[in-house]
């Protein structure tokens, strides 16, 4: 039996509780990795990555519920700190959570914007920070950002300080590749395209409307889920991908440039 891909490997995901994050935390403690499901601190967040970090245990991997506020950078550093004591030094960070609004442009308060960007690009700098000491002594460290196919395709009216913030994260990407190259710790994002998810069901219940929307931008004629996406995500933090850095993966059933 061939030895896992992330054994041994230690990683926390954010917006793990559900979507997207729960998918990869799922995919990752399967291939041997110990997952801190890391989410936001409120109740029904909590409970859902608690109902997660069960369903792993219960499947033999290592696993804890992280409750932690992107926006605030004690909390960040808290976060790191908990994990390290619990499950040992951290060897991938997935920044997933993304805090994602609609609002008219011209409604957005200033308080509005700074949050979004606040938790969706600054909390992935200072997570990849605090978890530094640990990435630049691992030896298949690796930090993954989570964009948008929005960033691309200009997304749709309201989003605005979403996309903005999803364009960042391209930038942030790219140049802490760069800042982080020299320690061996590869940067990465992934692009997701429509995925069918909890949050995309909750505030677009027709499904049929949605799917001849979607398909008929994409290649693939069908909708994507988090699991498809999942894959990508196990790969950039394996050692299959050990010279891949600064890169953005689109993972869009052939949206972007079809």
């Amino acid at each position: 039996m061939s030895r896992p891909r992330l054994a041994d490997q230690v990683a926390i995901v954010t917006g793990a509780s559900r979507g997207i994050g729960a998918a990869v935390a799922r995919a990752y403690a399967a291939e041997g990795a110990s997952v801190a499901v890391a989410c936001e601190p409120r109740p029904e967040p909590v409970a859902q990555a608690t109902r997660i970090v069960a369903e792993l245990t219960g499947g033999g991997a290592r696993a804890i519920a992280v409750a932690s506020d992107l926006a605030d950078p004690a909390a960040i550093d808290r976060s790191v700190v908990e994990i390290r004591d619990q499950l040992g030094p951290i060897d991938i960070v997935v920044n997933n959570a993304a805090a994602s609004p609609r609002s008219d442009w011209r409604a957005t308060t200033v308080e509005e914007w700074d949050h979004v960007q606040h938790v969706n690009t600054r909390g992935a700098w200072l997570l990849a920070r605090a978890a530094y000491p640990d990435l630049c002594h691992s030896e298949n460290a690796s930090v993954i950002n989570v964009t948008s196919v929005m960033v691309e395709t200009g997304g749709s009216p309201g989003a605005l300080s979403y996309i903005t913030s999803k364009a960042a994260l391209v930038g942030l990407t790219r140049a802490l590749a760069r800042e982080l190259g020299p320690d061996g710790v590869r940067v990465n994002a992934v692009m997701p395209g429509a995925i069918r998810t909890e949050y995309e069901v909750a505030h677009a219940p027709d499904a049929t409307e949605i799917l001849e929307r979607v398909t008929s931008r994409q290649a693939l004629d069908r909708r994507g889920y988090a699991e498809d996406v999942a894959g990508t995500f196990v790969f950039l933090a394996s050692p299959e991908s050990s010279f891949i850095t600064g890169q953005v993966i689109n993972v869009d059933g052939g949206w972007v440039h079809y």
